[in-house]
């Protein structure tokens, strides 16, 4: 196991543990795919499925302090289609004063070929109230390929243009062509626990766009599950209002799927 990953699931783990301890609770989805799209159905799954995700903590005494973590997922098959929509907003306060507000809405598609090909195509809108957008809208699509497909291990590989529209606080629009590329690997590593490492680059004339989600999930019936998870997204050139370039966020999280 590379070394970047001991270091992010020991970063979950202690953030699950005094997560614990503050007693919030959070209940998400076992298979987050926040930015890739799904992977291929098996021969059981089922025509529609859904994952929901709702955290909430709240600290008083000498730190007052609020986070509230919403998300849900909705996936149908038809035919050789994969179809997947997606919802997340995330608010944290302290003292009264919100220090994180983002909202995201997202639309995949994925179209299995014969063989280990597929095509994808997603459009995503993003508002995040502290990294100097106002709202983000993009539209991509293109080629991927199932690389590994087994019992263990699965990673896929995904390339292709498309095109981001940027509006700023300041109302200024840029207009931006993109280059993506993105990996999902998965490591059932026993029956009831598995890896997620899934991560994307997005390329434009202005900045560079890198996202990353690693995910321990352990299963604890047929519907629940546990799971800790750490996602980055890091930014090239922010916009000049906003000095930090890189977001983390650690979670733990209750799981359920239906």
């Amino acid at each position: 196991m590379p070394s970047i990953f001991q270091r992010v699931v020991s970063s979950s783990c202690l953030v699950f543990v005094s997560t614990t301890f503050s007693s919030t609770v959070l209940v998400g989805p076992a298979a987050a795919n926040p930015f890739y799209a799904p992977p291929p159905p098996t021969d059981d799954a089922p025509i529609f499925s859904g994952d929901a995700e709702l955290g909430f903590t709240h600290l008083s005494g000498n730190t007052n302090s609020q986070t509230l973590i919403g998300k849900t997922r909705l996936t149908w098959l038809t035919g050789d289609f994969t179809h997947s929509l997606r919802g997340e907003v995330r608010n944290v306060s302290k003292d009264g004063e919100t220090s994180a507000e983002q909202y995201l809405i997202a639309g995949r598609e994925r179209f299995d070929f014969s063989g280990p090909h597929y095509l994808f195509g997603f459009a995503r809108w993003e508002k995040d109230r502290f990294a100097g957008y106002d709202q983000q809208l993009s539209v991509i699509g293109g080629y991927g390929r199932q690389l590994l497909e087994g019992s263990r291990h699965s990673l896929s590989l995904e390339a292709g243009p498309g095109y981001r529209n940027d509006r700023l606080r300041d109302d200024d629009n840029e207009r931006l062509a993109v280059a993506y590329s993105a990996l999902a690997y998965h490591w059932g590593f026993s029956d009831y626990a598995d890896i997620e490492q899934e991560m994307s680059v997005e390329y434009t004339s202005q900045n560079t766009t890198g996202r990353s989600l690693t995910a321990l999930t352990a299963r604890l019936n047929s519907r629940m599950s546990l799971r800790l998870s750490h996602e980055i997204k890091h930014n090239s050139q922010p916009p000049d209002d906003t000095s930090v370039r890189t977001d983390n966020t650690t979670s733990a999280s209750l799981l359920y799927h239906w």
